[in-house]
């Protein structure tokens, strides 16, 4: 139906145009989304519901971010990288170092959302709220995890700074992702994943655990026109009345 309607577009233009098609090919991080209804899947036999997609939310959060003293590096890095896994990002936010937009953003996505992801914070810092905003978002408390506790006397000595204890602090009932290469695991709150913000670091924790998020692939078909996108406007909208 596609190839026909494009078809349809040329003569009436009386242009030639080159067509390439890649069946059945996956898309990988840095390919372009293809043409497809928002939350729709292509699969081998066609398009899937929008609700068999595995949905995530993105949350950087940092006052550097909102000030643009730092350029974020991590939603459009996570889209590519979501996208190639198959998973169907739904929303980034940006938010500021806030307990309470910080437990406001994490209750929204926690109702609308498979996964989520917050990228920012989780430092020693007086103004690092992530975890904090995280337990106040899910109504848990903060309390202190055994192994990160840990883990902070083996790196900074058996009675470090009083202020690094926050670094073993988690929202309660949170669990520990270890993985290869990873000295200091991933928090994970069932569904909620929290990375931190040095860009670094939070590529490496990503990188280590990205197989858990594997779905099924989206499929794309790429379609090359010598038209604007005027001529074939009217065409689009038949094809999605007909796939929606």
């Amino acid at each position: 139906v596609v190839s026909s309607a494009l078809e349809r577009v040329a003569r009436v233009n009386r242009i030639e145009y080159g067509l390439s098609i890649a069946n059945g090919m996956p898309a990988t991080a840095g390919d372009p989304c293809p043409l497809r209804d928002e939350g729709a899947k292509l699969s081998r036999r066609g398009y899937r519901s929008p609700g068999m997609t595995r949905r995530a939310e993105i949350l950087i959060i940092g006052n550097e971010i909102l000030s643009a003293k730092v350029a974020d590096e991590h939603s459009g890095f996570l889209c590519r990288e979501f996208r190639a896994l198959g998973v169907d990002v739904r929303r980034v936010v940006i938010l500021p170092d806030e307990v309470e937009a910080i437990g406001a953003a994490i209750r929204d996505a926690w109702r609308r959302s498979d996964l989520i992801v917050t990228t920012g914070g989780v430092g020693p810092t007086h103004d690092d709220v992530t975890i904090a905003g995280i337990a106040h978002g899910l109504g848990r408390a903060v309390v202190r995890h055994p192994e990160l506790e840990a883990l902070v006397k083996e790196i900074y000595g058996e009675h470090p700074p009083s202020a690094l204890a926050r670094l073993a602090e988690i929202p309660e009932g949170a669990s520990l992702l270890s993985a290869p290469g990873l000295r200091i695991p991933v928090v994970v709150v069932e569904k909620l994943y929290v990375f931190p913000g040095v860009p670094e670091e939070f590529r490496r924790k990503f990188n280590a655990i990205k197989s858990r998020f594997l779905d099924t692939p989206f499929y794309i078909k790429k379609v090359y026109l010598a038209v604007g996108e005027e001529p074939i406007a009217s065409i689009l909208y038949e094809v999605i009345a007909k796939f929606p």
